[in-house]
Protein backbone atom coordinates (compact mmCIF):
# COMPACT_ATOMS: atom_id res chain seq x y z
CA UNK A 1 0.00 0.00 0.00
CA UNK A 2 1.51 3.31 -1.10
CA UNK A 3 0.39 6.48 0.66
CA UNK A 4 1.05 9.77 -1.04
CA UNK A 5 1.27 12.74 1.26
CA UNK A 6 1.09 16.18 -0.15
CA UNK A 7 3.26 18.63 1.71
CA UNK A 8 1.50 21.87 2.48
CA UNK A 9 2.34 24.30 -0.26
CA UNK A 10 3.90 27.58 0.70
CA UNK A 11 1.69 30.59 0.06
CA UNK A 12 2.61 32.90 -2.77
CA UNK A 13 1.51 36.41 -3.69
CA UNK A 14 -1.16 36.12 -6.40
CA UNK A 15 -1.64 39.86 -6.80
CA UNK A 16 0.86 42.32 -5.35
CA UNK A 17 0.60 45.96 -4.34
CA UNK A 18 0.24 48.60 -7.05
CA UNK A 19 1.70 52.11 -6.86
CA UNK A 20 -0.94 54.78 -6.29
CA UNK A 21 -1.13 58.55 -6.81
CA UNK A 22 -3.72 60.50 -4.80
CA UNK A 23 -4.34 64.11 -3.81
CA UNK A 24 -4.03 65.53 -0.30
CA UNK A 25 -7.11 64.67 1.77
CA UNK A 26 -8.05 61.62 -0.31
CA UNK A 27 -7.78 57.95 0.65
CA UNK A 28 -5.22 55.52 -0.75
CA UNK A 29 -5.98 51.79 -0.83
CA UNK A 30 -3.49 48.97 -1.31
CA UNK A 31 -4.48 45.32 -1.74
CA UNK A 32 -2.39 42.15 -1.73
CA UNK A 33 -3.86 38.73 -2.51
CA UNK A 34 -2.25 35.52 -1.27
CA UNK A 35 -2.71 32.06 -2.79
CA UNK A 36 -4.23 30.65 0.39
CA UNK A 37 -5.12 31.68 3.96
CA UNK A 38 -3.29 30.96 7.17
CA UNK A 39 -0.11 32.95 6.59
CA UNK A 40 1.14 34.28 9.91
CA UNK A 41 2.99 37.49 10.82
CA UNK A 42 1.10 39.75 8.43
CA UNK A 43 2.21 43.38 8.71
CA UNK A 44 1.96 46.65 6.79
CA UNK A 45 4.70 49.30 6.73
CA UNK A 46 5.06 52.87 5.41
CA UNK A 47 8.67 53.85 4.81
CA UNK A 48 9.89 51.31 7.36
CA UNK A 49 7.38 52.27 10.07
CA UNK A 50 4.90 49.54 11.08
CA UNK A 51 1.25 50.52 10.59
CA UNK A 52 -1.55 49.68 13.02
CA UNK A 53 -5.33 49.71 12.66
CA UNK A 54 -6.80 53.07 13.75
CA UNK A 55 -9.04 55.86 12.43
CA UNK A 56 -6.55 56.95 9.77
CA UNK A 57 -5.10 53.53 8.92
CA UNK A 58 -7.64 50.79 8.13
CA UNK A 59 -6.23 47.28 7.89
CA UNK A 60 -8.56 44.48 6.86
CA UNK A 61 -8.49 40.87 5.71
CA UNK A 62 -11.01 38.95 3.61
CA UNK A 63 -11.08 35.13 3.52
CA UNK A 64 -7.58 35.14 5.02
CA UNK A 65 -6.23 35.73 1.52
CA UNK A 66 -7.04 39.30 0.53
CA UNK A 67 -5.27 41.86 2.69
CA UNK A 68 -6.18 45.54 2.35
CA UNK A 69 -4.66 48.74 3.71
CA UNK A 70 -6.53 52.05 3.41
CA UNK A 71 -4.83 55.29 4.42
CA UNK A 72 -7.47 57.96 4.99
CA UNK A 73 -7.08 61.74 4.68
CA UNK A 74 -3.50 61.51 3.39
CA UNK A 75 -1.04 64.40 3.59
CA UNK A 76 2.07 65.17 1.52
CA UNK A 77 4.31 63.65 4.21
CA UNK A 78 2.53 60.28 3.72
CA UNK A 79 4.27 59.85 0.34
CA UNK A 80 6.65 56.91 0.41
CA UNK A 81 6.93 53.15 0.06
CA UNK A 82 4.11 50.94 1.32
CA UNK A 83 5.22 47.40 2.13
CA UNK A 84 3.13 44.31 2.87
CA UNK A 85 4.80 41.40 4.64
CA UNK A 86 3.28 37.98 5.28
CA UNK A 87 5.83 35.58 6.69
CA UNK A 88 8.66 35.58 4.15
CA UNK A 89 6.51 37.15 1.41
CA UNK A 90 6.98 40.83 0.62
CA UNK A 91 5.26 43.21 -1.79
CA UNK A 92 5.96 46.95 -2.05
CA UNK A 93 4.56 49.90 -3.97
CA UNK A 94 4.94 53.67 -4.01
CA UNK A 95 2.41 56.12 -2.61
CA UNK A 96 2.59 59.60 -4.10
CA UNK A 97 0.44 62.27 -2.43
CA UNK A 98 0.04 65.31 -4.66
CA UNK A 99 -0.77 68.77 -3.42
CA UNK A 100 -3.68 70.70 -4.90
CA UNK A 101 -2.66 73.46 -7.26
CA UNK A 102 -4.47 76.73 -6.63
CA UNK A 103 -3.65 78.08 -10.11
CA UNK A 104 -6.79 79.03 -11.99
Amino acid sequence: LLLLCRAEEAAVIVSGLRSTDVFVGESATFTCELSHPGVRNVQWWLDGTPLHNNLVTEISEQDGRIHTLTLNDVACHDSGTVTFRAGSLISSAKLLVKGISLLA
